[in-house]
């Protein structure tokens, strides 16, 4: 019987509003590493014997699948940083970076990265609610910075509603980003590689809400994606090139995947970059690797081998392992 092409220690569950999203992940992208040669064991980091698991066992990689705060947010990249053990998708600075909407948005600005105007609101930092409508007018967005899957984000079309999602968000945030609303097609990008990374197809989303919140996200029939997306060959490069900028202003290795709004005047405005987006059969970053010629087991051990490639060119292999 031939050895596994990988050992590897695959992560999902935790402990976020998104843990059942990262349960699904985790049972289709294992499915996966098996389907294509590898050893895989599953591993839930909010049980706190998973830490010792990783620890103490020879895996080749963790292949993560942890969506939102502490999987998402740089949390375990920095304990597999200390356990020398090579991990799937971004580091500890860029997942973190990413994760924070309020600083993602500022390297956003810093590489000259087109974004919607927006407003940084801290905790128990008074603001002035009459000045926020002047500002911003109504709809506007209302963001908690650190949750993923649209949890904690509102499209507000009053005053009073506004201080009332402002309210709602700070029960999840330290601080949130008031934004300005743009009305326009949702568009999303994934981005693969470390030093030369390439866009893959781009996908237009056509949510059944005002917005790709979480239903439309994850219910059936929440949404419908067209891949490629209905746009000329030149907003199609431009999409990608903006989605590839993303990824290297933030520092990411690996993958990620880039919200983009197309407003009505063919304008093109970045919303977030996700470090680990979904990884069900179809998961938004599958169904465009598939359009690009990667069926889901050959992106699964693409993943990997960029995460091993990255890891070589940081440091040497651990002697132990």
């Amino acid at each position: 019987m031939d050895s596994p092409k990988y050992n590897v220690a695959l992560l999902c569950g935790g402990s976020s509003g998104e843990r059942e999203i990262s349960k699904a992940s985790g049972k289709s992208a294992a499915a996966a590493l098996r389907k294509a040669g590898c050893q895989v064991t599953v591993l839930d980091p909010a049980e706190r014997s998973t830490l010792t698991t990783l620890l103490n066992n020879t895996f080749d990689v963790a292949f993560l699948c942890l969506h939102g705060k502490g999987g998402e947010d740089g949390t375990i990249q920095g304990f597999l940083e200390y356990a020398q053990l090579p991990y799937t998708g971004p580091g500890v600075l860029a997942s973190a970076l990413a994760m924070d909407k309020s600083r993602a948005k500022a390297q956003y600005i810093h590489h000259q990265l087109p974004t919607p105007h927006a407003k940084t609101l801290f905790r128990n930092h008074p603001y002035d609610s009459d000045a926020l409508a002047c500002e911003f007018g109504f709809p506007c967005v209302v963001k908690a910075t650190t949750e993923g899957s649209a949890l904690g984000v509102y499209i507000v079309h009053s005053q009073d509603e506004m201080d009332e999602k402002i309210a709602a968000c700070f029960t999840m945030d330290d601080h949130i980003l008031i934004e300005r609303f743009i009305k326009g097609t949702e568009l999303t990008v994934a981005v693969l590689g470390n030093d030369t990374p390439f866009a893959l197809p781009v996908i237009e989303i056509i949510p059944k809400h005002a917005f790709y919140d979480f239903e439309s996200k994850y219910a059936p029939a929440g949404s419908q994606h067209i891949c490629p997306a209905r746009l000329s060959e030149q907003d199609t490069k431009t999409v990608q090139d903006l989605a590839v900028r993303a990824h290297r202003a933030l520092g990411c290795k690996g993958m990620s995947r880039t919200d983009i709004l197309r407003d009505e005047h063919g304008s093109f405005w970045l919303l977030e970059t996700n470090t680990i987006p979904g990884m069900t059969e179809t998961s938004l970053l599958p169904d465009a690797a598939r359009v690009y010629g990667l069926d889901f087991p050959s992106l699964c051990i693409k993943l990997i081998e960029f995460a091993l490639d990255a890891k070589t060119d940081k440091k040497p292999a651990n002697p132990n392992r």
